[in-house]
């Protein structure tokens, strides 16, 4: 990944995390959203975002949901990057189970 993408992936992964952090309640159910990495496209118009769903009583649905709500979050996204970015990229989420499988890793170590 080349220093420009590294730069814009960081960008993106703050202000994304600040978003979720204040509008996670209203738009997941009372989930909590991480984001833990963003990986970007080599012409800078997709953004692979990948974040972790905590403490919702269906993470599957709160997923769904921000899944649906791609084209509103990068709406939004581009309001608050608009002096940082020229152009806001497409977000593709994907579900990082790094963590889940972490945890099953340390259960059957023990």
């Amino acid at each position: 990944m080349s220093i420009r993408q590294e730069k814009i992936a960081s960008v993106i992964k703050k202000e994304l995390g600040i978003y979720f952090q204040k509008n996670a309640t209203n738009m997941c159910k009372g989930a909590m959203v991480s984001v833990t990495t963003v990986r970007m496209s080599a012409d800078l118009s997709i953004a692979k975002v990948y974040i972790s769903v905590f403490g919702g009583k269906n993470n599957d649905e709160s997923f769904n949901h921000i899944k649906l709500s791609a084209r509103y979050i990068r709406h939004e996204l581009s309001q608050i990057v608009r002096n940082q970015l020229r152009k806001t990229p497409d977000l593709h989420f994907y579900i990082d189970d790094s963590f889940d499988y972490a945890q099953e890793i340390d259960k059957l170590l023990k």
